[in-house]
């Protein structure tokens, strides 16, 4: 009776090692899924990293596009419209100065510390520069002479939403344009833009050859009213990963 027992425990043993390594990895097969899982995090990662990115760089400008307006409505609420404010060769400082009064600022350069706040090329010495308390950069232009038959708009305001010292300082990255006008604040390129009002206009305008070469263009527009930066998706052509184009009446790349 004993011996059949420890005979029926012998055949539970070997059952159990037989099926504990059949269930087993060896090294080998172990280090090959490793190495597959690499592979696919190696090719997913940046693409996923890029994306996780942009949208802050999204809504990024539009905090800063929003805070732009109430800054400026709370501005002319105090200080009366903008074509009646003061002119002449300290217009744009004080014009700037209204506006900045009304938003949370980390440094104030104005007109003698201006690289310290804005560095990007293409500012000059009559436009003063801020810093908002999230590290947005700020550098102002403002002519409230707007009613004047030389000016459609009343000034612009640059922006570099990475602020003075990070970020790659380009155009449709982190380098953005808003223009001024009597009623408010506008995105350069949106659909109101003479410039970029059609789906022809703003499709040529996305395409690689012209895309961050002038301020005055696209981008800061189609990011307020798509909320996506699929234009840094296209090909050299204009077109997006699965062939298409953007434009007015397609605003993504799928």
């Amino acid at each position: 009776m004993t011996k059949i027992v420890n005979c029926t425990e012998c055949l539970k043993n070997k059952l159990y090692k037989i099926y504990t390594k059949t269930l087993a990895f060896t090294l080998a097969e172990t280090l090959i899924v490793m190495g597959v899982i690499g592979v696919v995090a190696a090719l997913t990662l940046p693409n996923l990293n890029s994306s996780t990115g942009n949208k802050e760089k999204v809504a990024k400008l539009q905090k800063i596009y929003s805070n732009l307006n109430d800054a400026f409505g709370r501005a002319t609420a105090v200080y009366g419209p903008l074509e009646e404010w003061p002119q002449g060769n300290d217009q744009n400082y004080r014009g700037a100065e209204r506006i900045v009064e009304f938003m949370k600022l980390s440094k104030s350069c104005g007109l003698t510390n201006m690289s310290s706040c804005f560095k990007y090329p293409g500012t000059n010495n009559d436009m003063p520069t801020y810093i908002t308390a999230d590290g947005t950069a700020l550098s102002f232009y403002i002519h409230p002479d707007c009613n004047s038959a030389n000016y459609t708009q009343c000034g612009s305001i640059l922006v570099d939403i990475d602020g003075p010292n990070k970020g790659k300082m380009k155009v449709c990255q982190d380098y953005f344009a808003f223009a001024v006008r009597k009623d408010g604040i506008y995105p350069k390129g949106s659909q109101q833009d003479p410039k970029s009002n059609t789906d022809t206009l703003v499709q040529n305008a996305l395409k690689k050859s012209y895309l961050g070469t002038d301020i005055d263009h696209i981008c800061t527009g189609w990011i307020i009213e798509t909320g996506n930066m699929d234009y840094l998706k296209l090909d050299s052509n204009g077109k997006c990963p699965d062939g298409s184009y953007l434009n007015w009446s397609h605003t993504s790349c799928k």
